[in-house]
């Protein structure tokens, strides 16, 4: 026996086995891949709040791919702008700090200019030509992100903006005496006041609140459901019937993670987050509808649809923003191409 122990502890013998014990778990590995790696962690910003529907969908894709993944890929979601306002989070998806974001148009404008023509004041009547529209330059905006860097995961959205305001707005000369919020840094609502010949105050998303609290500011522009979220119906009186715009959202991952990841995960990924998206969508236009109604339950007072020579008005403004933008933000193809298919849409309506 005591032989034996020093030929087990020789120096060519010690080193064996540790060569042994690492083919062992090479062996064991490559039959085994949860052994091979930690769970890979996908890093998602979103200014959505906690509580939220948009947050609750993406809780649930979490559970879903985790599953369907056997533990392998997993979402750590950063809610109600933790992580900055959305140009701080393209910069730290630049610096892969984190990997994933749920944009608002703005968000996405900063990353491909050209996405803003959804977001054109006046542009959409209703949901069906926005899921016309949707539909049918999806390929082209996936395959123009791809250029930028990003994969477009799947189309969410904010839905029809209104302007809340502390007095009735039923033209565009009641406009002129407000102290109107404008996101900054936004070169479609920055064309937008232009053309209404306003000057108003460029804030960041998370300074709002403050600024209608201080008086700063005392209109805003927003969806039902984000007046809500965000309690800036809280700090106004009135709601205007007339959406301005439709505001479109996206979820974007860097494609340089996306490309890491094993082909499995990617389908399963890209699989689990369209069909959620689309549930995430209809939960949203259900939630702003909804909206609507618990803030005139609270003393919001919806000013309505102004007469048909003020909507001229408003209309005519619109098409002068979205012609002043071309070559500026998209191509005079890219609007084009928007306004056929919102064409094709209304035509198919009047059959």
């Amino acid at each position: 026996m005591k032989v034996a122990a020093k030929v087990f502890l020789t120096p060519s013998n010690n080193s064996a086995l540790r060569f042994g014990a690492l083919i062992f778990l090479v062996f064991m590995l490559s039959f085994n891949p949860a052994w091979a790696a930690k769970p890979v962690i996908v890093k998602m910003a979103t200014l959505a709040p906690e509580g939220t529907t948009w947050i609750n969908v993406m809780k649930d894709l979490d559970k879903e791919i985790q599953e369907k993944s056997n533990g392998r890929l997993r979402f750590k979601i950063y809610a109600g702008g933790v992580m900055g306002d959305e140009k701080d989070v393209i910069r730290k998806m630049r610096l892969g700090q984190i990997q994933s974001a749920g944009f608002t148009g703005v968000g996405l404008g900063t990353i491909l200019p050209e996405v803003r023509v959804m977001d054109l004041p006046f542009l959409f009547k209703d949901y069906g030509e926005v899921d016309h529209v949707y539909n049918k330059l999806y390929e082209r905006f996936s395959t123009a992100f791809g250029k930028k860097g990003y994969i477009l995961l799947g189309w969410t959205e904010v839905g029809f903006v209104h302007i809340y305001s502390q007095k009735p707005i039923r033209s565009l000369d009641d406009l002129k005496s407000v102290k109107m919020w404008m996101w900054q840094g936004d070169p479609v609502a920055k064309a937008m006041f232009d053309a209404f010949k306003l000057a108003p105050h460029p804030l960041s998303v998370t300074d709002v609140l403050l600024s209608l609290q201080t008086k700063l500011i005392d209109t805003v522009y927003i969806s039902p459901l984000g007046a809500i979220a965000l309690q800036w119906f809280t700090k106004v009186k009135y709601m205007s019937d007339m959406p301005i715009a439709h505001s479109i959202g996206a979820i974007l991952i860097t494609k340089k993670f996306y490309n890491r990841l094993p082909d499995d995960l990617q389908l399963i990924l890209k699989e689990t987050l369209s069909r959620h998206m689309a549930r995430l969508i209809d939960l949203t236009r259900k939630d702003n509808n909804e909206s609507t109604q618990i803030m005139k339950k609270r003393g919001i007072k919806v000013v309505p649809t102004p007469d048909d020579r003020e909507m001229k008005r408003f209309l005519k403004t619109g098409e002068e923003v979205r012609n002043n933008l071309v070559n500026r933000l998209y191509s005079r193809e890219v609007l084009n191409d928007v306004l056929k298919a919102i064409d094709e849409d209304r035509m198919m309506e009047k059959r």
